[in-house]
C-alpha cells in the first residue's frame, strides 16, 4: 500500500475488513489519517516489502529468516494458460506481501478462496522472486525459444559433485522468503492451489538461519558448521556495483531480462558427525577464519581483507592457501551475492546420519561468476573434504514487475 493509493489487487474494503474499522475508525481513515490504523496495513509498516518496484524483492532485500525455493514443471501446452496462471499469481503475490488473505467467501457451501492459516499474521517481510529455467524455452511449447538468453545454460557437473536429479531442473522457479514460517508455507500452499493443472511441484527445499529477533546485533548468519557465511558479500549500496555484479542489462542481450538476475541454486549436504570430530584449530584452518569472530586467520576483524600471503612466525601461512575462503576470495575480481540458508530433512535412513547442511543460493549477472569460483573450490577446497553437492540448478529470475503488468509479462510481450 502507498500513501497515494492501494496496491493492485488491494482495496479500500480489504484495509477496512483487515482492519477491523467502521464508524469513526472508517472516517478516520477517509480523512487520510493512516497512524490509525494497524501497523501492518500502514504504508510505514515495517514488516511490509513491496511487491512491484525495479527489481524483483528478494534480492536486495535483508535476509529473512526462512525460505522455501520451489521450482515448478509446466503442465500446460497453452501459451494462454501460462499467462493467465502468472497473472493470477501476480495478483495473490501483491495481496500477501500487503499483509492480506486472498479473499473471504460469502457462502458456507464453497471452498473459501484463501486456505486460511496465516490469518491474524502480519506480513513479516513476506518477498516472492520468479524465474525460469533453460527447459522452459526447450521445445517453443510457448514460442519464446528464441528468447533464451545465451548465458541460460545447465550448470557444469562439477569435480566431486555427486548430484540427485530430485534436486535439479525445472521451468519455473519461486524463492519464498519472510521473517515466520507459517506465512512463507501458506504462499506455498496457495501458490501451488492456485497453480493447480496447469503447474506442478518438482522439487521444493525449505532452509532457515538464525532468528532476527533473538540477535540483536544483526551480525552475519552462522552455517551448520558454527562459522558465519556470507561474509565476502560484495557492497551494494551503490547502482554500479550492482549493475556490474548483480543485474542483467538489455545490452547484455535479451533485453526481456533487463533489472533480473541469475539464481544458482545448490543443495549442500554438510557431514556434521564427520566435522564434529574435528578439532577447532583444523576447523578455523579449513575455513579460514576465525570460528567465533569470523576474521581471515591472520586479521582481527569480520571484514579485514582476506590476504592469503600472512605468516606466522614459523613461517607458515596464517590462511592456507587451500582453506575456503582464500580459495573463493582467489584474486578477488568475481563477485556475486549470497542469500544462504540451512537446511535439515530428516535422516539417511542407510547410515541414519542427519540429513542436513546448506540451501546454496547466488544471485549474479552472469552464470559464470559462479562457474568460475565453484572450478576453483571443487578442484582445491579443504571444505570438500566434509560437504558433499547432492543438487544443482540455474534460473534466470526476470525483472520488477510494474503495477498493471504480472510476472515476467516482458518474456511473454
Amino acid at each position: 500500500m502507498t500513501r497515494t493509493g492501494l496496491e493492485e489487487g488491494v482495496t479500500r474494503r480489504d484495509v477496512l475488513k483487515v482492519a477491523g474499522l467502521t464508524g469513526i475508525g472508517a472516517a478516520l481513515y477517509a480523512s487520510g489519517i493512516e497512524r490509525f490504523l494497524p501497523r501492518a496495513l500502514t504504508a510505514q509498516a515495517t514488516d511490509q516489502v513491496p511487491f512491484y518496484g525495479k527489481y524483483q524483492a528478494g534480492i536486495l532485500t535483508p535476509v529473512q529468516n526462512h525460505v522455501q525455493v520451489v521450482a515448478f514443471d509446466i503442465q500446460t501446452t497453452r501459451r494462454d494458460e501460462l499467462i493467465d496462471l502468472l497473472q493470477r499469481w501476480t495478483r495473490a503475490c501483491a495481496r500477501l506481501t500487503a499483509g492480506l488473505s486472498l479473499g473471504e467467501s460469502d457462502s458456507r457451501y464453497v471452498p473459501p478462496e484463501d486456505t486460511g492459516e496465516a490469518d491474524g499474521l502480519s506480513a513479516s517481510h513476506l518477498t516472492f522472486t520468479f524465474g525460469c529455467g533453460i527447459s522452459l524455452f526447450a521445445d517453443n511449447r510457448f514460442g519464446i525459444a528464441h528468447k533464451r538468453p545465451d548465458a541460460l545454460r545447465e550448470l557444469p557437473v562439477f569435480d566431486l559433485d555427486q548430484l540427485d536429479e530430485r534436486w535439479s531442473g525445472g521451468d519455473l522457479v519461486v524463492q519464498i522468503c519472510a521473517d515466520d514460517q507459517q506465512v512463507v508455507f501458506h504462499a506455498l500452499r496457495n501458490l501451488t492451489r492456485i497453480g493447480r493443472g496447469v503447474v506442478k511441484i518438482r522439487w521444493t527445499q525449505s532452509g532457515f538461519q538464525r532468528s532476527k529477533a533473538a540477535d540483536a546485533t544483526g551480525g552475519t548468519p552462522r552455517n551448520l558448521f558454527g562459522f558465519k557465511d556470507g561474509t565476502g558479500n560484495p557492497d551494494l549500496s551503490q547502482a554500479t556495483v550492482r549493475d556490474k555484479h548483480l543485474f542483467y542489462q538489455w545490452r547484455d542481450g535479451s533485453p526481456w531480462l533487463t533489472n533480473g538476475s541469475f539464481l544458482v541454486v545448490r543443495r549442500i549436504q554438510m557431514h556434521l558427525e564427520v566435522w564434529d570430530r574435528t578439532i577447532l584449530k583444523e576447523q578455523e584452518r579449513t575455513f579460514g577464519r576465525e570460528r567465533s569472530s569470523g576474521a581471515p586467520l591472520g586479521s582481527k576483524k569480520e571484514f579485514d581483507s582476506v590476504t592469503p600471503k600472512q605468516r606466522t612466525a614459523h613461517g607458515e601461512a596464517q590462511l592456507p592457501s587451500d582453506s575456503h575462503t582464500a580459495v573463493a576470495h582467489g584474486t578477488g575480481k568475481e563477485h556475486l551475492l549470497r542469500r544462504s540458508y540451512s537446511y535439515q530433512a530428516g535422516i539417511n535412513e542407510t547410515t541414519g546420519a542427519l540429513d542436513a547442511g546448506l540451501l546454496f543460493l547466488s544471485f549474479q549477472r552472469s552464470p559464470e561468476q559462479f562457474n568460475t569460483i565453484q572450478k576453483r573450490l571443487a578442484t582445491s577446497d579443504r571444505l570438500n573434504e566434509y560437504i558433499t553437492h547432492r543438487g544443482s540448478a540455474l534460473f534466470a529470475c526476470f525483472g520488477g514487475i510494474q503495477k498493471g503488468g504480472y510476472i515476467g509479462d516482458a518474456l511473454f510481450a
